[in-house]
């Protein structure tokens, strides 16, 4: 009687487990469909905040309940113009400025000026300067992205320039953004959440 009463339950695991595997990897699946993804770095532009092979974590949902803020580290679908692949390609930038907000580069102290007030910016990369001045004011549902590592980016700034400052060429609609990469979660000695810096809290609304 003893090993009948074994046998059985360990039957029933067996016959349960593709059952399982199988509602696992649909869990998986919806998980990185609608809410989670992973995404390397596969270059310099976001450096120091971001080296080349870290792995991102992504929310994919929080852009379904709002907008984009500024200061956030974000995953969008690159225009066709801003990509040499023909099947599209993500980027990820840091928001800098969102619908209606005026953006000039720079004061004499060679910082942004958003809405009016400077922008210190403690994550770009060490010895980076803006290179080129410009005055915009970004379209109602669309935002100017940049790299952390200005002088090493294919951002917002470079396609003001080569589109002849065109605006809608040099920002990117809303809803061609994936999510927001929230922490480094690869390497382990690299771990790190991906918070908004403080600097952008006292930026007026425009």
């Amino acid at each position: 009687m003893i090993d009948e009463q074994t046998d059985k339950p360990r039957s029933s695991f067996w016959k349960e487990l593709p059952i399982l595997l199988g509602v696992a990897i649909l869990v998986a699946v919806l998980v990185r469909a609608f809410v989670l993804q992973t995404f390397f770095i596969p270059s310099p532009s976001m450096e120091n905040t971001l080296q080349i092979d870290d792995r991102v974590l992504v929310n994919k949902l929080v852009y379904d309940f709002r907008s984009p803020h500024r200061g956030e580290v974000i995953v969008f679908k690159a225009p066709l113009e801003w990509s040499s692949n023909p099947d599209g390609e993500d980027f990820i930038k840091r928001v800098i400025g969102v619908g209606g907000d005026h953006v000039v580069c720079c004061d004499p102290q060679e910082r942004l000026v958003i809405n009016g007030k400077p922008l210190d910016e403690p994550y770009i990369f060490p010895g980076d300067k803006t290179a080129e001045e410009f005055d915009i004011t970004v379209p109602k549902g669309r935002l100017w992205v940049m790299g952390d590592h200005r002088e090493a980016s294919g951002d917002s700034l470079e396609h003001w320039q080569q589109s002849g400052q065109d605006i809608n060429a040099a920002t990117i609609p809303e809803d061609e953004v994936v999510g927001r990469a929230f922490t480094v979660f690869w390497p382990v000695n690299r771990a790190t959440w991906l918070s908004v810096p403080k600097e952008f809290e006292g930026i007026p609304e425009p």
